[in-house]
């Protein structure tokens, strides 16, 4: 299971080329090794939603597996091209791959900087919560416990090439999910909410 990643938007705006390096020529390297010594009978690649692109908070439903991929900055664009090389090589070297797509997931352990875990530290804290742009981007969120059951399901699955998608159909935009966490916290979302330039 491949869940290796360059994932976080903070370094995304300092050096993209992270990106491309760890997602585009580390999912390289590993099929690259499943290729090579033939001992690997499946490789699930873990993707992300946002290689579809913006979701409109609207929309009555997600997005489906067919659906075009438009990402719509460097960290989804090399999580797409990623997925277009995992599919290269099960077409061309019969390579038993599945990617899975999934949302924001937050839990226990998290990656400090992620945005529930970070603006929970930081609401604690009394600090200011910096969101990137005006946070109208609608992502959906996804408890790691239900995520880790569903990564069991899709690894004992037969349909070899196949993508799934991993999410819920619960969307809510970055500003709502911050307005949230000030709310738990009892503090005012208009002084404590710093809108900041990507």
């Amino acid at each position: 299971m491949h869940f290796a990643a360059q994932t976080h938007v903070d370094n995304l705006f300092k050096n993209n080329f992270e990106f491309t390096k760890n997602n585009i020529y580390g999912t390289y390297v590993l099929l690259e090794a499943c290729k090579v010594t033939g001992q690997i009978r499946r490789f699930i690649h873990v993707s992300t939603d946002e290689v579809y692109g913006e979701t409109d908070e609207d929309a009555i439903v997600g997005n489906h597996e067919a659906s075009q991929l438009l990402p719509t900055n460097p960290y989804s664009t090399t999580k797409a091209g990623a997925e277009m090389l995992v599919m290269a090589y099960c077409r061309s070297y019969g390579l038993s791959v599945i990617t899975a797509r999934g949302n924001n997931v937050y839990g226990p352990n998290q990656f400090l900087k992620k945005l529930i875990l970070k603006f929970i530290l930081l609401a604690m804290r009394g600090k200011t919560l910096p969101i990137h742009g005006d946070g109208s981007n609608v992502r959906s969120y996804l408890y790691c416990k239900d995520v880790a059951e569903t990564f069991e399901v899709v690894l004992h699955k037969d349909e070899v090439g196949h993508v799934y998608n991993v999410g819920t159909k619960k969307e809510m935009r970055v500003i709502d999910v911050t307005k949230d966490i000030c709310k738990l916290f009892s503090i005012d979302p208009e002084t404590n909410i710093q809108c900041v330039e990507s």
